[in-house]
């Protein structure tokens, strides 16, 4: 007699069920896609003459949507078929690995001043100014653990502490730099007595108003910061003293290219100002590893770990988060001062979230705590916008979009700090 043939009913009602949850899933999916892209994709405003008209493009919201509902679809096939499957570690370099990267990318920048084109140089300058707010803020973030969204505030502080003092004072860039510094740290300093109690998702908050509430100030004090129209015609950093323009400010002086029996040209304050943000870059590079090494440096990395244990090993948390602020914040001033220099132009426009965001953006996309991924992660968000200029207007969308990816595909970072550890054998 022929066996029966065993029918699995339960698998095939959970098949059926899986897959019409997919299906659901899928539709939830392409909803919420049409949602979120229909402002930003399917409405624009032109202008026709001296009208604005609303126009629609739908076009892209409906190629948006099958993508995001083909793709639900397809998940649940892929992760099934991928389920035995090991994608390969990427390397990470070592403490040591990581050292001499980063030498060999300051000699690379080092020479890029010399060879590469104006544009290119300036905004490799932009690049670098950000690599020194990453640092400063990977401080506070990566090694400290404290999450700070108000970190433009203490950037804010270090460019019109130049502005104002050279405005009112006639105090050159090399008198400033200090001094913007000691501002931005002193700010910190005091940020960090209401925030001592607070952790996570609050003191975010709390550093988030602080950031807004410089920005406003900036604004509304009129008198004294020029208010939404900020402060122009700050000068730039003299090289001992001689300036780096055609004709000197002062009537008998020499300018730079004078002294050297050089012809004028434009493209020489360019590339001293991409060189003078190098040494800055350098600096901080410095500063910060000899810190890493010092016993403030591994306290920090005992409060990120474990607050109750730092306390329980007679370290003080007040003093270690005070500490984490103080010193980020510094380095924020020195980035400051610089961009003011720079663009010879300060306006609280320029000290919005979005800075902070891009800034905290920088560190978590380079890896918590290293300083070679901060580097890297600073030049990429800040190089890559310029190239794709054409897609400007969806800047913004495609950032989100690849913050996401990097959080699924490497949560830790492009570089994740390497830190000692010990395992003990199975």
């Amino acid at each position: 007699m022929s066996q029966p043939i065993p029918v699995s009913i339960g698998s095939n009602r959970a098949h059926g069920a899986s897959s019409s949850q997919t299906v659901k899933g899928a539709f939830a999916a392409a909803l919420a896609t049409i949602i979120l892209t229909a402002p930003v994709l399917g409405l624009q405003l032109t202008l026709d003459g001296y009208q604005v008209v609303l126009q629609q493009h739908w076009r892209p919201v409906w190629i948006a949507a099958a993508v995001v509902f083909v793709f639900q679809l397809v998940k649940p096939l892929f992760q099934r078929a991928t389920s035995g499957v090991r994608l390969p570690a990427l390397p990470v370099p070592g403490a040591r690995g990581q050292r001499v990267a980063i030498w060999v990318l300051l000699a690379f920048g080092l020479g890029f001043g010399f060879v590469g084109s104006r544009g290119a140089v300036d905004v490799a300058t932009l690049a670098l100014i950000y690599v020194i707010l990453g640092l400063g803020l990977n401080i506070v973030v990566g090694f400290a653990g404290l999450l700070d969204l108000g970190y433009v505030g203490f950037y804010a502080v270090g460019g019109y502490t130049y502005a104002l003092l050279n405005q009112y004072f006639g105090l050159t860039f090399w008198e400033c730099l200090p001094i913007a510094a000691l501002a931005s740290a002193t700010f910190g300093f005091l940020l960090g007595f209401p925030v001592l109690r607070l952790r996570g998702d609050y003191l975010a908050i709390v550093t988030l108003g602080f950031g807004e509430i410089i920005r406003l100030l900036l604004n509304n004090l009129t008198s004294i910061t020029g208010g939404p129209d900020g402060i122009s015609g700050i000068p730039k950093p003299t090289v001992f003293g001689f300036e780096m323009a055609r004709h000197a400010s002062v009537d008998g002086a020499k300018t730079f290219h004078e002294l050297m029996g050089w012809e004028y040209s434009g493209d020489h304050v360019v590339i001293f100002l991409y060189l003078l943000a190098l040494v800055l870059v350098a600096f901080t590079l410095f500063v910060t590893s000899r810190l890493l090494r010092m016993p403030m440096g591994r306290a920090w990395e005992a409060l990120r770990e474990d607050e109750i244990a730092c306390r329980s090993l007679g370290l003080n948390p007040t003093r270690v988060k005070l500490s984490a602020f103080t010193l980020g914040a510094s380095f924020a001033g020195l980035a400051g001062a610089f961009f003011a220099a720079r663009q010879g132009l300060v306006t609280p426009e320029s000290f919005t979230f979005i800075e902070s965001a891009l800034i905290l953006a920088v560190v978590v996309l380079g890896g918590m705590g290293s300083q070679l991924g901060v580097v890297l992660a600073a030049i990429l968000l800040t190089v890559l916008p310029e190239i794709a200029r054409g897609f400007a207007e969806y800047r913004m969308l495609i950032f989100g979009l690849v913050m996401v990816l990097m959080m699924m595909w490497r949560p830790q970072g492009l570089l994740p700090a390497s830190r000692p550890h010990v395992e003990l054998p199975r």
